[in-house]
């Protein structure tokens, strides 16, 4: 397998990147780095073209959203502020890698990179084409400067088949892997977006498995190895697709075999209250960010779980009406209101010491 490296100019100009603590340790003094990823569901940001192929019709100036430059421009705007401020309450670059779902194509994400917010940082993107029929597809943005993908490893993993096989016909999203180097630790990132609450719990449960298998796959060739399932998964922490089918344990004391993973969500929602999108009143946190027994533990010679939070400033919650609390959404039945997204994003921190 093909390592990436960093130099040591530009691992210190990615340190550099991160704020930290400065703790002493005996005669040696080290140094706190923290990294922050996170995800977000862009809900349909698409561009004002049609796709061959694509049922995209509503998203077009002549459709049902009158989805025009001044709406396209508008979400681009909001979108890139959003995610260029994401993880950045501790690390000064912000995210390494963030986790997107319903993307249309790679030309929304060339005009996505290309916003003021993210092109300061150089921000570049990972996507493939899918075979979603609305054409909405899961990506990732990442920051050159902290996390370095290995484009031989990274690829999306098709269920089409497999899925229609097992649904009668129907066709789902894929999972985009990612392998590479974040600031020194081998990370291997998994995004997903399973099928929506219109479709059985069943639906979703085929993909926890198939999330658990390509898991176990990395962890049994590499325990040490960085995994991170993280996507809209249409589903809370504590639901059959999560705890039984894919196996994410509630509870970090339950992490014992090298293959086993965490999700520190649960007690989000359950004991905080809080989700990641509204509906009739109710909390669901979908968006989830879910991590292997190596990014769990006291011992920071590498990166390990520091906290797990939602994402929502003030400027995207909602103010009024049936969605006050929570996402101020891009239209409101039918109606542009130069929003953001249906769900909130959710970001995680790691943390590892080096020496000074």
């Amino acid at each position: 397998m093909r390592k990436i490296v960093l130099s040591f100019v530009a691992f210190i100009a990615a340190i550099a990147l991160t704020s930290g603590l400065t703790e002493s340790n005996g005669s040696q003094e080290k140094r706190t780095v923290y990294a922050g990823v996170a995800f977000y569901n862009q809900e349909n940001l698409f561009d004002t073209i049609h796709d061959e192929g694509k049922n995209d019709y509503d998203f077009l100036p002549n459709g049902s959203y009158h989805w025009g430059t001044i709406q396209y421009k508008g979400k681009l705007a909001n979108m890139s502020r959003v995610l260029s401020e994401l993880c950045t309450d501790r690390v000064k670059g912000g995210a390494a890698f963030i986790g997107l779902s319903e993307v249309e194509n790679s030309r929304v994400l060339d005009d996505l990179i290309s916003q003021p917010a993210l092109a300061s940082k150089g921000m570049r993107y990972i996507h493939f084409e899918g075979d979603d029929k609305r054409g909405i597809d899961v990506a990732a943005l990442y920051n050159p400067k902290m996390f370095h993908p290995d484009f031989k490893k990274t690829r999306l993993v098709s269920v089409t088949k497999e899925y229609q096989e097992f649904s009668g016909g129907h066709i789902t999203r894929g999972v985009l892997y990612v392998e590479g180097n974040l600031l020194g630790d081998k990370f291997v990132f998994l995004v997903n977006h399973w099928p929506s609450r219109g479709a059985a719990s069943d639906s979703r449960e085929f993909m926890g498995r198939i999330v658990r298998n390509l898991k176990d796959s990395v962890l049994n060739a590499s325990p040490e190895t960085k995994v991170v399932i993280m996507g809209d998964l249409n589903d809370d922490p504590d639901d059959k697709s999560i705890v039984e089918a894919l196996g994410a344990k509630k509870n970090m004391k339950d992490v014992k075999l090298d293959t086993d993973i965490y999700n520190p969500w649960f007690e989000t929602l359950r004991k905080k209250g809080q989700g990641t999108l509204l509906w009739d009143g109710m909390w669901n946190l979908f968006d989830q960010i879910i991590i292997s027994k190596s990014l769990v533990g006291k011992d920071r010679s590498s990166f390990k779980f520091f906290k797990n939070e939602v994402y929502m400033p003030d400027y995207i919650v909602s103010k009024s009406g049936r969605t006050k609390g929570g996402p101020l959404r891009t239209t409101a039945s039918g109606v542009w209101q130069n929003g953001f997204s249906d769900h909130f994003p959710t970001q995680i921190y790691f943390a590892k010491e080096i020496e000074r």
